[in-house]
């Protein structure tokens, strides 16, 4: 049995996916590469096809009985049919509405009260804490709920939409993990200045927490964006319907769009089809736009809390 010599560290072993080949060879790049594309087709291609049946005549689509991979004459029929004014117009700016002020909601109830679950002089911040942790084990029931919201006499209306989620308990705690991260001096030094708690929230800790918070506006904002059963349960008005109720309603349940619910009443429709892609594409699109601003933050802020070595 031999020793390792002193002073002298062991190799590190190498681990391969593919048998025989060390990372770093060309054989291993290429099939890195091979998987790299077989993944990116998988998300590629169907929304290029989505994008593509969208934007295709009703020639073409009747021609394929279908969806389309690449439009012969590329057509904004659908999209004008959908945003002259119809039900999806309207649903599209309760859904901007709606993400707008809701994230915003959230974000001020979830920083302010991060903020004052991170300080341990705070009045009663362990009885919140685990109050706010047993809300993530015990999750109140649909008919609570809606009975609750009925109380408030908040049926048919938006705020059924944003206050019954306002605060996101997860979220709060990870804003309350990099608050209390943040350097003690620094507060210290502000509080001995005269600062109030208000002043070193808005002026230190924000402005330290950027990264954390352009992440939890962005979860708020795609929960917003996204929900469609709070609108199911609460909203009985088809007009006060926000984008995603839509979706379900016409491309999930494969409802027909009439000619009420479209810019020209009178105008022929496009295929079925190409509505139902156009409105997923019109249901994605923000997301899209908004998450390239955002996107220098994620790796930093999704970080918070991990081990770090």
């Amino acid at each position: 049995m031999t020793t390792p010599t002193p002073g002298r560290r062991r190799p590190a072993r190498t681990y391969s996916a593919i048998p025989g080949q060390a990372p770093g060879t060309p054989v291993w790049r290429a099939a890195k590469s091979l998987i790299l594309l077989v993944c990116l087709a998988l998300v590629a291609v169907p929304f290029l096809a989505v994008l593509s049946t969208s934007l295709a005549d009703a020639g073409q689509i009747n021609a394929t009985g279908g969806f389309v991979l690449w439009p012969d004459h590329p057509t904004l029929a659908s999209y004008r049919a959908l945003l002259g004014g119809g039900l999806v117009s309207r649903a599209m700016l309760v859904s901007v509405g709606i993400t707008v002020v809701g994230t915003a909601v959230s974000l001020v109830a979830s920083i302010g009260l991060a903020y004052g679950l991170s300080r341990r002089e705070s009045f009663g911040h362990r009885p919140i804490l685990l109050l706010l942790v047993l809300s993530l084990l015990f999750v109140p029931g649909v008919i609570p709920s809606y009975l609750l919201v009925k109380q408030l006499g908040l049926i048919d209306s938006y705020w059924a939409l944003i206050l019954p989620t306002a605060v996101n308990a997860f979220n709060v705690i990870v804003l309350r993990s990099f608050f209390t991260g943040l350097p003690t001096e620094l507060i210290d030094a502000a509080r001995i200045d005269g600062a109030s708690e208000w002043r070193i929230l808005t002026r230190i800790v924000m402005p330290l927490s950027k990264a954390a918070i352009a992440v939890i506006g962005l979860f708020y904002a795609v929960s917003y964006w996204n929900a469609f059963f709070n609108a199911l349960v609460y909203i009985n008005q088809s007009a006060k319907w926000p984008l995603q109720l839509v979706l379900q309603t016409y491309v999930v349940n494969n409802a027909a769009l009439g000619q009420g619910q479209t810019s020209d009443p009178a105008a022929a429709l496009p295929p079925t089809v190409a509505l139902q892609a156009a409105i997923l594409i019109l249901s994605i699109l923000p997301i899209i736009v908004v998450f390239p601003f955002l996107q220098r933050h994620m790796t930093k802020g999704l970080m918070i809390g991990a081990v770090k070595g």
